[in-house]
């Protein structure tokens, strides 16, 4: 039986439904699993994704796009193949792509986390014969520390900062880890300030019913404002701009599941790295493999070959899909929105 689905020069392309998921090149008709700008680009003819994260997506590629959303767990059929959306607990609206042809059952993960986040909906095993996992963090070093520990520790900074007379420059990708962090860290500490490429979609998670504290977007502040107690939640990109020159004396920190290893800290010449990361850990990875029941997994977007071959030690049927996204090599995809 040929293989449902295969990696393209256009994407990963099932042919028996004529549909690409996750396209990096314009296409007539493509499933998305989020709205990261790795996995979400502009110009297809129709996007079909969950329908908790519709507006997310017209964020990232425009009001005019053709966009349909369609429930977790509900199923459509496209030219005779079945697709099914499941929460990936990546960011909001994430999904794992269930796609189902002729008895066999392929699951593509997208990005993904199991670990509880109040800012998008968990993720979900599904049972499948065929496993396509990204693995980001595919190397038995990463193990992610519970958020409520890592909300302790970028409270108690902000409150260190606050007491030296200086500002926290909070830096984490704009779509996600930011709303991640804002869920969880203390708003009573004092005023959280925003960068104009997080406020969009802070303003979307809020229509989503998403609990997050107020945030003032730092180009809407008189100049003279005193940032002193304030967090200021900005893109990686803000680093070392003049941006930042309104702020007077601040800290800097980032947000990143590559924080737990030294020499990243050191190239991001940050003051603090948090370790907080919205892809799965080593652990589990493995434990979301397993799950699955999947008797061929393909890894992607990551340590491919170190996944594949820990695997195939293991007996499982094992392979390396390569894609573009293995040229990436940050934790999500960074948002260019106007300050």
């Amino acid at each position: 039986m040929a293989d449902i689905l295969k990696s393209t020069d256009r994407g990963l392309y099932c042919e028996a439904g004529d549909f690409y998921i996750d396209p990096w090149r314009p296409v007539e008709r493509a499933i998305i699993t989020h709205a990261h700008s790795d996995h979400a680009r502009w110009g297809m003819g129709a996007y079909l994704t969950a329908e908790r994260g519709v507006n997310v997506l017209r964020r990232r590629v425009g009001d005019e796009a053709n966009i349909r959303g369609i429930p977790y767990g509900m199923s459509e059929t496209i030219n005779g193949v079945r697709v099914t959306l499941y929460p990936a607990g990546h960011i909001l609206g994430s999904s794992q792509i269930l796609v189902e042809h002729q008895g066999e059952r392929w699951v593509v993960s997208g990005d993904y986390k199991t670990e509880s986040d109040s800012t998008c909906d968990p993720f979900e095993p599904v049972l499948c014969h065929v496993f396509i996992t990204e693995c980001t963090f595919g190397l038995p070093i990463y193990h992610w520390r519970p958020d409520p520990t890592v909300f302790a520790e970028i409270n108690a900074w902000w409150i260190a900062n606050e007491a030296a007379g200086r500002a926290s420059l909070l830096m984490g990708y704009a779509l996600g880890k930011c709303q991640r962090a804002l869920a969880g860290i203390n708003p009573d500490i004092g005023p959280i300030c925003v960068h104009g490429a997080i406020q969009p979609f802070n303003d979307t998670y809020r229509e989503a019913g998403v609990k997050l504290p107020p945030t003032y977007r730092v180009g809407d502040l008189d100049r003279n404002f005193d940032f002193t107690r304030s967090l200021i939640l900005a893109p990686p990109s803000t680093e070392g701009t003049t941006w930042t020159r309104r702020f007077g004396a601040y800290s800097t920190a980032f947000m990143s599941g590559w924080m737990s290893i030294r020499g990243a800290r050191r190239r991001r010449s940050v003051d603090r790295g948090f370790v907080l990361s919205d892809h799965v850990d080593w652990p589990s990875l493995l434990a979301s493999i397993a799950a699955t029941g999947a008797e061929r997994v393909l890894a992607t977007h990551g340590y491919t070959a170190t996944l594949v071959r820990y695997l195939r030690e293991k007996g499982m049927n094992a392979d390396v899909l390569g894609t573009p996204w293995e040229e990436r090599d940050s934790d999500e995809p960074e948002d260019a929105i106007e300050p």
